[in-house]
């Protein structure tokens, strides 16, 4: 099989088990997993194969493997769509392959296969339970074939956006990322705060879309293209580059940069369209890690890297990314040291770690910005999995206790887990120590450094200081999760009885811990391998830039920065919490956080509130039914008077009169006056002929004589 036929092929399998699922296998739980893990599986080894087959192309960047088929007319020509794999979409592939297939098996245990239906549970709630010769015990998600058939769509969408050779297709997939969101956010939507989460992501991203979708319109009426191959010649691009628009004083270039980046502020939760993405913790942990890990936001980031070609020729543009990336990263580390749930933490976290992508790609810094998304991609996924383990632990400590009111997710509700749930804890631990750029051994590391070190050696100190103090307080705020987690006495009965989670959860965490330590070494710097081991990230995936760029040389201020901001959170957030046994101890508590800079507040004063009244008030009471409705009224008894005056002084008297009953009764006079004359007797019929005959004949003759 050739390589272009197997990249068209490997989106194929996730949708194909979406529509088996929905038709077919949605009766059987066994069935319906079965065909969603073998597509993840099936996409995987073909991702695989491609990947491989990819590291064997000398410059892969100028010779990509690419295929494309006409599509649409447009006049003379058609608009294509195709495949690409190129070094950018190669180790995207590989990451997103990777993460479908670990979340697809973990939500087998997730979900509780193989444990009986739940005593009172409902499709649209999470599952509560089953009781088991007198034990309560997990009972299995109530609609498990629906949420595989969800996922399935979900990684058909991200899968089909990283291998198109154009922009329009890899719109397609982010539009399809964009409803599976909806349905999986509001997975549960018996629960009013699930299906709110799931309107206020869909309506969000919607905005960025609108925006992303208008800069796709610029770039199409500008360049008569959307493919890659096309728009980024240095041809297009010159023009793109000097061509003035007369908004802002940006160029063409810099205004379709602009509003595609707007797309990826909604799609990556960028300040200030961030809020959606905490809320998404509604739905169950799977789809968060899907979300924060291997598809939505990582497909955001994706875009910007994408079309960085474009961006990188405005410095106006540059400068705006740079902004919102470095706002973002310590906006949202700011409210996640002060968040108690589990999955808010990492969705805050989240949302920090793709501001310093989208800072290093504001400064330039493209192979810095790749790594440190495929690195997150891993050890978020892993995080995001973890929390999902510790939550399915503590659960299983409520149905023992049978206290429903504590919170499975409040780290203040766990403590010594580390203990209970040991293959959790170690695997959870890599992750945060990725997450936090432990020194030398752990993946965020290696790619957090090397946004510091471009920032350092570019001279952008505003961002260069403003990510490393975000990222002290992702260590502090990780290690404060971590230990609340884990370390101390157990704060809860719940916590007392939590136990590890079954292979099917806790196998796939094992493999990601490997690459959120093992990935951060394909990327190395020169300085630390003495030229013994090459660079590989930095050669493949640099080598998409027209101007190679150039590894940096060692520098030891951003190398002890990462240090001290690494080591130095991570002790802060294990010292000042390892005594801490409530929230009222907690010092950071502080409200301003606590509420996140109350900037939902403010959106429900301003947009929220204000739309509600508008629509309920303004378009209902006044424009409805108080305008069209008043109009309709008024027309109403007006038409009325017309329709009776035509009634009773037309319609009555001259249609019916003269046209209808008139004509009747004429008829009827004639009928009446001539039965007479029909007597039936031959003998009057025969003189009433001859009286006829004389009649006539006398009429014709005086007529003929005269």
């Amino acid at each position: 099989m050739t390589t272009e036929l197997l990249i068209w092929l490997i989106p194929l399998p996730p949708v194909l088990a979406f529509f088996l699922i929905v038709l077919f296998t949605n009766k059987s739980r066994a069935a319906s997993h079965t065909v969603a893990v073998g597509a993840a599986f099936l996409s995987w080894l073909g991702a695989m194969i491609v990947f491989v087959r990819a590291l064997g192309v000398e410059h892969l960047a100028e010779h990509p493997f690419a295929s494309a088929i006409d599509w649409l007319p447009t006049g003379d020509t058609f608009l294509q769509i195709g495949v690409l794999i190129d070094p950018l979409s190669a180790i995207t592939l590989f990451f997103v392959a990777w993460c479908v297939l670990m979340i697809f098996i973990y939500s087998v245990g997730y979900h509780n296969f193989g444990q009986p239906e739940g005593d009172h549970d409902h499709a649209g709630l999470p599952p509560h339970g089953a009781t088991v010769h007198g034990h309560a015990v997990p009972s299995v998600e109530p609609m498990y074939s629906r949420f595989f058939a969800f996922i399935g769509l979900f990684a058909f969408g991200m899968l089909t956006l990283v291998v198109s050779d154009n922009v329009l297709t890899m719109f397609v997939g982010w539009e399809i990322m964009g409803l599976c969101s909806y349905l999986l956010i509001g997975f549960w939507y018996g629960k009013e705060s699930a299906r709110n989460a799931a309107i206020k992501a869909f309506m969000t991203t919607r905005i960025g879309d609108v925006f992303m979708l208008l800069g796709i319109a610029f770039l199409y009426s500008v360049t008569g293209s959307l493919s890659f191959e096309k728009i980024f010649s240095e041809e297009v691009l010159h023009a793109l580059a000097s061509v003035p628009t007369g908004v802002f004083g940006l160029s063409a270039a810099g205004l379709i940069g602009l509003l595609l980046f707007i797309g990826t502020i909604g799609k990556s939760a960028q300040f200030p369209l961030h809020v959606w993405l905490p809320d998404a913790m509604e739905g169950p942990t799977p789809v968060s890690a899907m979300i924060h890990a291997a598809t939505m936001v990582s497909a955001g980031v994706y875009a910007v890297i994408r079309m960085f070609p474009i961006i990188s020729l405005d410095e106006k543009t540059m400068t705006i990314v740079a902004f919102i990336g470095a706002f973002t990263a310590i906006f949202a580390a700011t409210i996640a040291v002060a968040q108690n749930d589990i999955k808010r933490v990492l969705a805050y976290s989240t949302i920090s770690q793709l501001g310093f992508m989208i800072a290093a790609l504001g400064i330039g810094a493209y192979v810095a910005a790749t790594f440190h998304l495929v690195t997150h991609a891993f050890f978020k996924a892993l995080l995001f999995l973890g929390s999902g383990s510790v939550i399915h632990g503590m659960e299983h400590g409520v149905l023992h206790t049978g206290n429903h009111k504590v919170d499975p997710q409040d780290m203040f509700n766990m403590g010594g887990l580390k203990d209970k749930m040991p293959k959790t804890f170690w695997t959870f631990l890599i992750g945060g120590f990725a997450l936090s750029g432990f020194p030398l051994v752990t993946a965020g590391f290696w790619s957090k450094d090397e946004i510091l070190a471009d920032a350092w050696a570019h001279g952008h100190t505003i961002v260069f200081f403003t990510l490393a103090i975000a990222a002290f307080l992702t260590a502090f705020y990780t290690m404060r999760q971590i230990t609340l987690t884990f370390f101390g006495e157990p704060r809860t009965e719940e916590a007392k009885h939590a136990h590890e989670t079954p292979w099917t959860m806790t196998t796939p965490l094992i493999v990601l811990s490997v690459f959120a330590v093992g990935f951060g070494w394909v990327g190395m710097p020169h300085w630390i391998t003495g030229g013994l081991v090459e660079n590989w990230f930095h050669h493949f995936v640099g080598s998409m830039l027209h101007e190679h760029s150039e590894e940096l040389a060692f520098n030891l201020v951003p190398l002890a920065t990462s240090l001290i901001v690494a080591l130095g959170g991570l002790a802060a957030g294990y010292f000042t919490y390892r005594n801490v046994q409530s929230p009222a101890e907690d010092k950071l508590q502080i409200p301003v956080l606590k509420n996140k800079w109350y900037v939902d507040e403010l959106y429900n004063v301003v947009f929220i509130k204000p739309a509600v009244w508008f629509s309920e008030v303004f378009v209902s009471q006044w424009m409805d039914k108080g305008l069209i409705d008043g109009i309709l009224h008024l027309f109403g008894p007006a038409t009325g008077g017309v329709g009776s005056g035509i009634r009773n002084y037309f319609d009555l008297p001259v249609i019916n009169r003269f046209f209808g009953d008139g004509s009747a009764d004429v008829t009827w006079w004639f009928g009446k006056n001539l039965r007479p004359i029909q007597t039936g007797r031959i003998q009057q019929y025969l003189l009433l002929t001859l009286i006829v005959l004389f009649v006539v004949g006398g009429l014709l003759y005086f007529l003929l004589m005269a």
